[in-house]
């Protein structure tokens, strides 16, 4: 049974995949903030499609930068379900399959590490997401990682970028949690959500199997206040926002479901 779950799970995204496409098609959105409403219409569908669910505390950010930790790349579907925004992210993510071609139509600036022209190219598409009115979504760490480290360090090329542009950055953070059912039957959202070093048919083959995820994803009620330091040194400012995101999730932790 379930062999024949996961298939049906399969198709079901398959056939979402197939309806937004056709949807895409016929619209043609052509605009920033249509294409990202667009994407919250393909990433709230996908989701009800696997039985995976959504909640937020605190104030959703309608603008400026958001900055949360990166656990897999579910991570994307439920920012883009949660409210239109830009993403900016890894040029791996261009080359993903169904992710890949969903951040692309949607609009995602692509960064490429160690490219010269990348962090200009960045730089420009996230002040396109501020002038268009939508919170640019980056993931400050760099990469996906399974949860053994609370939230990984971060990276400061884009948060000095997001500071140049005069922007107000969010924190937040997001965990998973699994079913009763799941758990039961030795599931973990380290191994069957997060995203290490599995392969990705093999981890997709896993999340089908999933029975009723849920994603918590907590916002701090005002952007952060950095120090006149953190606007001098980008090191500083890396540093200040990891210590906000950690604090987010140390609020997270004692929220009950």
């Amino acid at each position: 049974m379930s062999f024949f779950y996961k298939l049906w799970r399969a198709v079901k995204v398959v056939v979402v995949f197939a309806v937004q496409l056709i949807k895409l098609v016929l619209t043609r959105p052509k605009t920033r903030p249509e294409r990202a409403a667009w994407l919250t219409g393909f990433c709230r569908a996908a989701m009800r499609a696997v039985d995976m669910s959504y909640a937020t505390e605190g104030h959703v950010p309608l603008e400026g930068a958001v900055i949360t930790n990166h656990l897999s790349y579910l991570d994307i579907v439920v920012h883009g379900a949660i409210h239109p925004c830009v993403f900016v992210s890894a040029i791996e993510t261009r080359k993903m399959p169904l992710i890949g071609w969903i951040s692309m139509m949607a609009g995602t600036v692509y960064v490429e590490r160690g490219a010269g022209g990348s962090a200009a190219k960045a730089a420009q598409g996230m002040a396109k997401g501020f002038r268009d009115g939508l919170p640019v979504v980056f993931f400050p760490e760099g990469g996906t990682f399974v949860g053994d480290e609370l939230v990984m360090p971060f990276h400061s090329g884009l948060l000095a970028q997001a500071l140049e542009a005069g922007a107000a950055v969010t924190a937040g953070f997001i965990r998973y949690e699994l079913s009763a059912e799941d758990a039961a039957r030795g599931k973990s959202a380290r191994n069957d959500v997060h995203w290490g070093h599995q392969g990705l048919v093999a981890h997709l083959w896993n999340f089908l199997g999933l029975h009723g995820l849920k994603v918590k994803v907590r916002f701090a009620d005002a952007p952060i206040t950095f120090s006149d330091e953190a606007y001098e040194d980008r090191k500083v400012a890396a540093i200040e926002a990891h210590e906000a995101v950690v604090g987010i999730s140390g609020a997270e932790r004692n929220l009950k479901s």
